[in-house]
């Protein structure tokens, strides 16, 4: 089996093209040009080109992975000469087929984020994070950077940051200690050579969360690629009053300037333990809202559905769990098909499959978790 090599799932009635050999057992599969997923080799069978032919069906054009960036994919392998010849040359006494335009691939890149500060983690190692700030601003910005523990806070960096720069890395973190995270506490000063204009000091402090984590990695602007993004200035610095400004200078000089308190940091909220999920998570309308939900619409009903599968899966990865499964059902497949879509991107999924198929059929998937 090689990369580019069209193929069918064993499991289903799905058929794609290989775009990445993960490992002796697993290979990477874009179904559709839609979706890329994780597939065990034994899952998977190759699609003769014969097969294809006899059919009536045409291959379809090499496929490029949505992660990968651009130029550094794998070209897709070319068919061999004599199935390339027979595929070009028409049947006696028939019109040469028209070849069929293939619709453009859906983008799943994400896009990157606009303009402002960033606080960026970005993997070392499928385990380790570093910290980052980001000033995707036209303006110079003074930082200062800190962690705060149990109500204790420790400063770790200051410096300033370019226009369209990003700084060293601040700190690290481990995924395996998530829960035991400390608050990222940054202040940010814009500054610009020769303005007119002074600027109020900005203090964001971050605490991590399971249920949002997970969903804030995208493209992050400067860094060039994917990282953890949390904007620090929602609320832009608000400029300072000159009136105002001229006011405190005069009085800092004559000695008359009342004592300004330190600043401190917001007493941190109590951290509250994350709670592994269960092993088995049913998705059925009844087990989510057992009072009834004939009041929902379907797609009411898919939304609720979606929700809780992220929020199981982002608890289940924080608690470092290897994997669970997701009763979601037969049906139309349309919950299926939404969640094996969601399992693709995710690169924090070693592989996912259907589960227990005497008990559920196509019914449940089991996810393990890397």
């Amino acid at each position: 089996m090689n990369i580019g090599d069209r193929v069918r799932l064993l499991t289903g009635r799905e058929q794609g093209i290989v775009t990445r050999i993960l490992s002796d057992e697993l290979v990477e599969v874009a179904i559709d040009n839609d979706f890329t997923i994780p597939v065990l080799r034994r899952e998977v069978v190759v699609v003769a080109a014969d097969e294809d032919k006899a059919f009536g069906r045409q291959g379809p054009p090499p496929v490029t992975p949505h992660r990968a960036k651009a130029g550094k994919h794998k070209p897709a392998k070319p068919a061999p000469a004599s199935a390339a010849a027979s595929a070009a040359t028409p049947a006696s006494g028939s019109a040469p087929a028209k070849a069929e335009q293939p619709a453009p691939p859906k983008a799943t890149v994400p896009q990157p984020a606009a303009k402002g500060l960033y606080l960026a983690l970005s993997h070392q190692s499928p385990e380790l994070l570093s910290v980052h700030v980001i000033n995707n601003t036209d303006r110079e910005v003074l930082y200062t950077y800190g962690e705060e523990n149990k109500g204790r806070y420790r400063a770790l960096r200051a410096d300033k940051l370019g226009a369209k720069a990003v700084s060293g890395a601040l700190g690290h973190l481990h995924l395996k200690d998530f829960d035991q995270w400390p608050a990222a506490v940054v202040q940010l000063l814009p500054h610009q050579i020769n303005s007119d204009t002074a600027y109020e000091l900005l203090t964001k402090r971050t605490q991590f969360k399971a249920t949002s984590f997970y969903s804030s990695r995208r493209e992050a602007p400067v860094l060039g690629r994917e990282a953890y993004l949390f904007q620090l200035d929602e609320k832009p610095a608000a400029p300072v009053a000159p009136e105002k400004l001229a006011e405190t200078l005069q009085a800092q000089l004559s000695g008359n300037a009342p004592a300004k308190p330190a600043a401190v940091a917001p007493a941190p909220e109590p951290a509250k333990a994350i709670k592994a999920p269960p092993h088995e998570v049913d998705l059925h309308l009844e087990a989510l809202r057992p009072e009834g939900g004939e009041d929902l619409s379907n797609t009411a009903i898919l939304k609720l559905q979606l929700e809780v599968f992220e929020d199981t899966l982002s608890r289940a990865l924080a608690t470092n769990m290897h994997e669970i499964v997701f009763i979601h059902g037969s049906g139309s497949g349309t919950l299926r098909k939404e969640i094996h879509k969601l399992l693709s991107r995710n690169k924090d999924i070693k592989f996912f499959e259907d589960s227990k198929k005497e008990k559920f059929g196509y019914g449940a998937t089991l996810v393990r978790l890397k």
